[in-house]
């Protein structure tokens, strides 16, 4: 069973070596993230939704990757991407599109915290945010998940990766996540699919304004943690 353990962290590992080796050396490829970046930054949804149509017939598999993507290097805002599959394949298959490749973000943070632990999660997203999960979970047991995925003010990547510290089956998170995301993204493909000029404008600039408060909030954690440390090694 150890050996196992090993095998699956050395693979994982292995994978993430390889993809940042990729990204370095490969200069089309380093372009390209670095405009997904980029394309979210712009908070603008359409732009999204251009970049996704632009690849034609594989566009709901660019999405999906776009949504993976986002999940694992949070605090990237998925919001984007469930309007831009509502505008571009109407509400209801976008909603099944970014429904399916939430969960499938989902349980890839999952099985990521799952296999490299908590010192490796720590480092991807904030020993606070973890912190605040984990008291959820003392609090609420497995239903942590479900009143979690209700609350939009709460990261969807920081409690998958939450979940996997803990010793929940998957199955039991999986379900969860699925009834508990599912509202959300009804909700959100629905009102996407029907934006249009001024109300475009005004309920972007309002997630916008969400998802830069949860950013600043991440990084704020981030920033007193790395000083809380600094000072530990000084008292040393």
């Amino acid at each position: 069973m150890k050996k196992k353990k090993i095998y699956r962290k050395l693979l994982v590992l292995g994978i993430i070596v390889i993809a940042v080796l990729v990204y370095f050396m490969v200069p089309s490829v380093k372009t390209q993230l670095n405009n997904v970046i980029s394309m979210f930054a712009t908070g603008d949804f359409t732009v999204v939704s251009e970049f996704v149509a632009s690849y034609g017939a594989y566009a709901a598999v660019i999405s999906f990757v776009l949504m993976l993507l986002q999940s694992v290097a949070a605090p990237l805002p998925a919001f984007l991407i469930t309007f831009a599959n509502a505008n571009l394949f109407g509400w209801w298959k976008g909603a099944l599109l970014s429904w399916s490749s939430a969960m499938a973000g989902a349980a890839l943070c999952f099985f990521i915290a799952r296999i490299l632990g908590r010192d490796a999660v720590t480092k991807l997203t904030s020993k606070g945010g973890l912190e605040q999960i984990d008291k959820f979970f003392e609090k609420h047991g497995k239903n942590t998940i479900l009143i979690c995925r209700l609350l939009p003010f709460i990261s969807f990547d920081l409690v998958s990766y939450a979940a996997g510290l803990t010793s929940m089956s998957f199955g039991s998170f999986f379900i969860a996540t699925g009834i508990g995301q599912l509202p959300a993204t009804i909700i959100y493909s629905y009102v996407g699919g029907m934006l249009t000029g001024g109300a475009k404008l005004f309920v972007t600039a309002l997630f916008i304004l969400f998802a830069l408060s949860v950013l600043v909030v991440l990084l704020r954690q981030i920033y007193m943690e790395r000083q809380e440390a600094k000072n530990h090694d000084m008292d040393q």
